[in-house]
């Protein structure tokens, strides 16, 4: 689904180098703006507001950026995390050109329930986690929904090219790659079974050729 426009505001930042500590402390973080029509960007968030945004918007999802009254349409490029503390280190935003089409990864999210693996107790297996779209900026899609049901066969398979894709989307995955499929109990694990049910009979006939 395309989702509502984010925005967020940044200031400039005038600390660098090892002072950029003393901004982090004060849960403030360090944030570049670069990209086409733009000279490099060094500015900064309070941590709570840029960590609320991110989780909104994933890597897929347009902000809208405003320093100090310009406005920027922009994409999360690179996150950074502290390794020890776990606590946001970094984050560079990529500036976009609204007429131009750009390329991201779009996340899949599986709905519904699929007939063929009730039919055969088995399992959903979901083998690719995304696919890479090409959209305008404000068209790109937070996510995608493969429907499950369509799943009717035991045998069944979603590939890439079955996922409905917004207006003016295009897949650059290839179409061919399997989304989803049935894994049904293994023949392996039935074996198994069997041979334990035949286990008690074999140790009777043996109980009774020593008899």
């Amino acid at each position: 689904m395309v989702s509502d426009r984010l925005t967020l505001e940044l200031q400039p930042r005038n600390t660098f180098g090892k002072k950029v500590k003393s901004l982090r402390r004060a849960g403030v973080i360090p944030v570049h703006l670069y990209g086409p029509g733009i000279d490099p960007l060094s500015l900064q968030c309070e941590s709570r507001t840029l960590i609320r945004v991110l989780a909104q918007a994933g890597g897929s999802t347009a902000i809208s950026i405003t320093v100090e009254g310009d406005e920027h349409l922009a994409f999360v490029r690179e996150v950074q995390w502290d390794p020890i503390r776990g606590a946001l280190f970094h984050v560079d935003f990529l500036r976009a050109d609204a007429t131009q089409p750009v390329s991201a990864e779009v996340s899949l999210v599986l709905i519904g329930d699929s007939p063929g693996a009730r039919e055969v107790n088995g399992t959903v297996v979901q083998q690719l986690r995304s696919l890479t779209i090409e959209a305008l900026p404000l068209d790109m899609p937070q996510d995608l929904s493969v429907d499950l049901s369509s799943l009717t066969q035991p045998d069944g398979i979603i590939r890439a090219g079955d996922v409905p894709l917004p207006d003016n989307n295009t897949l650059l995955t290839d179409p061919e790659n399997v989304v989803a499929r049935i894994e049904a109990p293994t023949a392996v694990a039935e074996a198994g079974v069997e041979s334990s049910e035949a286990a008690p009979v074999e140790e009777q006939q043996e109980q009774q050729d020593e008899d």
